[in-house]
C-alpha cells in the first residue's frame, strides 16, 4: 500500500487544519507549520496508514520502539491527545509541540511538565505519581539507582516542592520549585524545532549522561529527562 495522502497533495489527513491559523496560535510560522505537516504524514502512516498517529506510532517516533510500555511515553501521547480519542490529529500536533518551541512561553512550558506528572489529573503532583514517572524515567535512561537512592529522590523533592506540607504539589508550588531549578524541564525546549523547514528532528527522548558531569543533583537529573 501506499503512503496515505501520497497520491494527492490535494488529499488532507483527517482533523487537518490550516497551517495559517495555526501559525496564528503557536510560535510556528505558516512555512514551518507545512515542514510540521510532511513530517506529521510521515509519522502518521509508520504503522497504520490513516494520517493520524496511533499510540504506537507515536512509541516508535520517540523510543524507535512501538512494543514496550512505557509510561513516560504514554504521559506526552495523552497530553497531545487533546480530544482524548485515542489518535493525535494535525492541529493537536502542532499545538503540543509549540510548546516545546524556543520561543514558546515559559509558563506554558511549565504547565505541561505539571500536567505530566499529574497522572490521575487531580491538579496536584502527589508523592506516588513522582515515584511512579521516576521509575519510569529511570528505566528509559537505562541508569540503575537503588530502592533507597530513589526513595531519597522523591523525599527531598517533596521536601523542597512542597512548602505547603500537604503531601501534595499544587500549580504555584510547582512554579516557584521550577524557578528554583530551572534544568528540571530544560527538555521542555528543543531548539531544533526552530529550523524544522530545513531538517525533521529525530524525536528521541533520552536521557543525556553528560547531565551528570555538570554537576546536577540526583532529582535534576531525573525530572530533566521530561
Amino acid at each position: 500500500m501506499g503512503c496515505f495522502c501520497s497520491t494527492s497533495k490535494n488529499v488532507k489527513t483527517p482533523g487537518y487544519e490550516d497551517p495559517t491559523i495555526l501559525a496564528s496560535e503557536t510560535p510556528f510560522t505558516v512555512s514551518e507549520v507545512e515542514a510540521l505537516y510532511e513530517l506529521f504524514l510521515k509519522l502518521s502512516n509508520s504503522i497504520i496508514e490513516d494520517g493520524l498517529i496511533h499510540k504506537e506510532e507515536f512509541q516508535l517516533a520517540l523510543f524507535r520502539n512501538e512494543n514496550e510500555k512505557n509510561l513516560f511515553a504514554d504521559r506526552i501521547f495523552d497530553l497531545f491527545d487533546v480530544k482524548r480519542n485515542g489518535v493525535i490529529e494535525f492541529g493537536e500536533f502542532v499545538r503540543s509541540l509549540g510548546v516545546f518551541h524556543p520561543n514558546a512561553a515559559l509558563e506554558d512550558k511549565i504547565a505541561f511538565a505539571f500536567r505530566l506528572y499529574d497522572l490521575r489529573q487531580t491538579g496536584y503532583i502527589e508523592r506516588e505519581e513522582l515515584k511512579e514517572m521516576v521509575l519510569a524515567l529511570l528505566h528509559e535512561s537505562d541508569l540503575v539507582l537503588s530502592d533507597d537512592m530513589i526513595e531519597a529522590i522523591v523525599d527531598k523533592t517533596f521536601k523542597d516542592a512542597d512548602t505547603k506540607d500537604d503531601g501534595r504539589i499544587d500549580q504555584d508550588e510547582w512554579k516557584a520549585f521550577v524557578s528554583q531549578h530551572p534544568s528540571l524541564i530544560k527538555n521542555m525546549t528543543l531548539p531544533y524545532l526552530k529550523d524544522i523547514t530545513l531538517a525533521f528532528p529525530s524525536f528521541i527522548a533520552r536521557t543525556e549522561v553528560e547531565d551528570s558531569e555538570r554537576g546536577l543533583t540526583g532529582e535534576e537529573q531525573i525530572v530533566t529527562t521530561v
